[in-house]
């Protein structure tokens, strides 16, 4: 173990505002470097407990463009898995942020190339557990900091139905891959709407679940507050499906806190009788923002759930407007500390710690920190000049904010039981090109998430459901229910896809 010299002592006692003499340093130093080290040079040649791996895979390979014509595959893998199980036959992509022993991943940035994780996460043995077919890693969105398709080092994820366009982010690739038909299913993760923004813009199904529902454990995190793990697909039985398997504590993620997998599948029974469906007007209208053929569109499937049993009106929330900038806060200042100072884990939380993850990301912000997209940089500058300026009180008022925030959202659900409102105010941009100024670039990665991110916040499960396509390019509503009531908006899914016969959610073939 490495004593301490007088430089960073002094480096350390002018970050903290301390004061001392040569001598008392030195005093100090010699405390340290002759008792208090102890325990690091013991637990330095302990053993730490590893997740188990129980299945073997092959280290797989890059597909080439030939393979990848959307550039949604960062690397493809053959899995052994269980003979039978309920995901049987199904074919499942894993977002580059979640770990699968042997296999490289990457999370979209140059800072983490060449990492090769030793564990499983959670949910991939869940998953094979039951018998599903895992066969390789989706692209995502560099250190999952965007919204659009354009910021992952191994280059940009094509929209299938457009390859002009961005396919959304930060779960690109699994959106770009489910909806194309090369898998059945895809996992992605959410923090400001990284599920529901490319499932809109990919005309796909894309579940946040409730906080906690699905264990983190084993997934490259943003903010513990945030983060959330949940199932893509182009079907409603195969979304309740996955996320039966996905869901319930595992003993090792601190955000979960209770809440239990329920049969999802049993609660699709093909219609809405007595759901009661509110509209919310804040949802729609956003100036500069908004679209008017996707407000149109939204406004026309929600209220078509009268066709199928529900009863629908429209409801204010007033403070749903407020909730972005929650968002914004908590997400920046949340990410600056926790992932870019904290080397993606942080401190004081009990969850499972990746120590050979620690290690290799914060090496590579050391040495390859230029490499970073703008997105992060900006979130970078942002957060720390905030945290540093103001010592965090926005970051904590945000948080406080967010509970009155929730309520808000609880109220409405007294009388409604699924709130409604278009998932991005607007349909798919077009992906910048190779020489587009920061401005532009900077643009195109924030603001989509305008109605989503709020949900990530209060914890809301929230639902991204395709219900219809304008100049070619798709369009999602998204369905909100009560914290852990994920049955009741898979259920109105479900009667829409029955109603619509499931026109929406057809895949895309792409040469």
């Amino acid at each position: 173990m490495k004593k301490p010299d007088l430089k960073t002592l002094r480096e350390i006692l002018s970050m903290y505002h301390l004061t001392m003499d040569d001598d008392e340093l030195m005093a100090y130093q010699k405390i340290i470097g002759e008792s208090l080290l102890d325990s690091y040079e013991r637990v330095d040649r302990m053993v730490e407990p590893e997740l188990t791996v129980k299945y073997k895979r092959t280290t797989g390979y890059r597909p080439s463009e030939e393979e990848n014509p959307l550039n949604a595959w960062y690397w493809k893998t053959e899995i052994e898995h269980a003979d039978s199980g309920k995901l049987s036959g199904k074919k499942i992509a894993l977002k580059d942020n979640i770990s699968l022993a042997g296999v490289p991943m990457m999370n979209g940035t140059k800072v983490l190339e060449g990492f090769v994780p030793q564990i499983d996460a959670t949910i991939v043995t869940r998953i094979l557990d039951e018998g599903g077919e895992i066969t390789g890693k989706s692209v995502c969105e560099s250190l999952c900091c965007d919204c659009s398709s354009f910021t992952s080092d191994t280059g940009p994820v094509m929209n299938p139905y457009n390859p002009l366009f961005s396919a959304g982010g930060s779960s690109s690739g699994s959106a770009a891959l489910v909806a194309s038909g090369q898998v059945d299913m895809a996992i992605g993760c959410d923090q400001t709407g990284s599920i529901r923004m490319p499932g809109s813009w990919c005309g796909i199904l894309g579940l946040k679940p409730s906080w906690g529902l699905v264990p983190y454990t084993g997934i490259f995190p943003v903010d513990v507050t945030l983060d959330h793990v949940g199932p893509m697909a182009r079907k409603v039985e195969d979304i309740a499906l996955l996320l039966e398997v996905i869901a319930g504590p595992d003993g090792l993620d601190p955000r979960q806190y209770g809440l239990k997998s329920k049969p999802y599948r049993h609660f699709l029974t093909g219609d809405a009788n007595d759901i009661r469906i509110g509209i919310v007007q804040e949802g729609f209208n956003w100036e500069g923002l908004s679209e008017e053929d996707v407000d149109h569109v939204v406004k026309e499937a929600a209220e078509s759930f009268t066709g199928c049993g529900a009863s629908v009106s429209s409801v204010s929330i007033p403070m749903h407007r407020d909730g972005i900038h929650l968002s914004n806060i908590i997400n920046t200042e949340g990410t600056t500390v926790q992932m870019f100072r904290g080397n993606a884990l942080g401190t004081s939380w009990k969850g499972y710690h990746q120590t050979q993850l620690l290690d290799t990301f914060a090496g590579g912000l050391e040495t390859r920190a230029d490499d970073l997209s703008a997105a992060a940089k900006i979130t970078i500058l942002t957060g720390q000049y905030m945290q540093r300026s103001y010592r965090g009180r926005y970051y904590a008022k945000a948080q406080n904010l967010a509970r009155q925030l929730k309520n808000e959202y609880d109220k409405a659900f007294h009388d409604f039981d699924v709130l409604i409102m278009p998932t991005v105010p607007y349909k798919a941009t077009k992906l910048p090109g190779k020489n587009a100024d920061l401005e532009e670039v900077i643009n195109r990665s924030f603001g989509v998430d305008t109605n989503t991110g709020t949900f990530d916040v209060t914890g809301h499960p929230a639902l991204n459901v395709p219900c219809g396509l304008s100049n070619g390019l798709p369009i999602g509503m998204m369905l909100i229910g009560r914290i852990g009531e994920e049955e009741t908006i898979l259920r109105a899914a479900h009667a829409f896809e029955i109603m619509t016969r499931g026109k929406y959610t057809h895949p895309v073939h792409c040469d």
